[in-house]
């Protein structure tokens, strides 16, 4: 039901309900030649979308993608940019499970996907909630381990939090987060060599 009303307060066409609904249903799941193709353009969320959003990590990412393929595979150069690339992919996974994790404790099992699925179609529900969208996600990095070392933050969380704020869910996710990913004292983090959380440039869609 809560869910239902941000659909609503989003605004978002029955094209992209339709998006959603369809995430663990996709017909193409078992063709391997269009995974594979999804795969080496790393869509985020559902199959086969290519209106996904294509912020700054998801660019960095591909770029990397674009000159591993044209090297050599038996240089070293194309070893070390293709361990780069599972690295950072496996990080982004990483980060997208922790917060389906906490999403599922907070008893949204069913509309998990559909939350974390961010694509141009995506919107901020109230440009109001964008400062206190950018606010909590610096809270999140700077109080829990929901992110790990070295995370850049991306802006497609940005639009999670604002879903997670017109749900009025955003301090029970807070506080299931604090709880499940506590931050560690800062003399190890220092010793990690974790990055000061950086600031959020976000191009709207």
């Amino acid at each position: 039901a809560r869910l239902q009303g941000w659909l609503v307060r989003e605004k978002i066409p029955s094209r992209a309900a339709g998006i959603f609904e369809s995430y663990n249903n996709n017909p193409y799941t078992s063709f391997g030649a269009t995974l594979a193709r999804d795969e080496e353009q790393n869509l985020w969320s559902t199959p086969h979308d290519v209106t996904h959003t294509e912020a700054d990590d998801d660019r960095v990412l591909y770029n990397m993608i674009v000159v591993r393929n044209q090297l050599d595979k038996d240089s070293e150069e194309w070893q070390k940019l293709n361990y780069d690339i599972y690295t950072l992919r496996q990080t982004r996974k990483e980060v997208r499970s922790r917060w389906k994790h906490i999403l599922e404790d907070l008893g949204f099992q069913k509309e998990v996907d559909s939350l974390l699925s961010v694509t141009k179609l995506s919107i901020i529900s109230d440009s109001q909630n964008m400062g206190k969208a950018r606010d909590f996600l610096l809270k999140l990095a700077e109080e829990t381990n929901i992110f790990p070392t070295s995370w850049e933050l991306s802006e497609r969380y940005l639009f999670v939090v604002d879903r997670l704020i017109a749900l009025d869910a955003a301090d029970e996710f807070f506080k299931m987060a604090s709880v499940v990913y506590p931050k560690r004292p800062s003399k190890e983090r220092v010793d990690d060599g974790q990055k000061a959380p950086q600031c959020i440039s976000v191009v709207m869609p």
